[in-house]
């Protein structure tokens, strides 16, 4: 395995982040773009990461190549009442695949979000996607819902699967409907 750091992504490794995130689309696997994205189209989604709020990192070899990304974004259109939870998105650039990437990327994001305020996090994975769904199971991650043919793949209908983290407990005062029917409190 090669030797890797985690660090903030800066402006300058847009390119590759985007190089990375191309790689992904011909297999129909991992996005919902059907064709490569250009630098200039994600200049707004890059600043709209920072380290204090939703960060944008990547993992680098000792020689300075980027090998994979990963980040947390706005869930559910920005909506104040999910301002507690973020979407996460990892990509691995394809010849460092099974190396640890990805899970080393994982164990950042998960650190920094208690500074950040995130309780939960949501992945949302195409049905077919076997690899992304173990790699989510393995870190924690539960089938939380599921929109069945919602994605047109090349004429093929595409399931996509949303799976979700509770990071820490339940918020403060909350009880599901169960107990309360059980305890007779609502």
């Amino acid at each position: 395995m090669n030797s890797f750091r985690i660090r903030d992504a800066a402006r300058s490794d847009l390119p590759r982040i985007v190089e990375i995130y191309n790689a992904s689309i011909p297999g129909r696997m991992a996005t919902g773009d059907l064709s490569p994205v250009s630098v200039e189209s994600r200049e707004a989604w890059f600043n709209a990461h920072s380290p204090a709020k939703y960060p944008l990192i990547v993992a680098e070899t000792n020689d300075r190549k980027i090998i994979g990304w990963a980040s947390l974004s706005v869930f559910f259109n920005g909506r104040a009442a999910y301002r507690h939870t973020a979407e996460v998105s990892i990509y691995v650039a394809p010849e460092s695949c099974r190396q640890g990437v990805a899970s080393a990327l994982m164990d950042e994001l998960r650190a920094r979000c208690p500074k950040q305020g995130i309780r939960s996090l949501s992945a949302w994975i195409f049905g077919h996607n076997d690899a992304s769904k173990r790699f989510f199971e393995r870190e924690g991650f539960t089938l939380w819902g599921k929109m069945p043919g919602i994605a047109d793949m090349d004429g093929v209908e595409r399931d996509l699967d949303i799976y979700g983290l509770r990071l820490g407990g339940p918020p403060e005062g909350w009880a599901p409907k169960a107990q309360e029917a059980a305890t007779g409190k609502s």
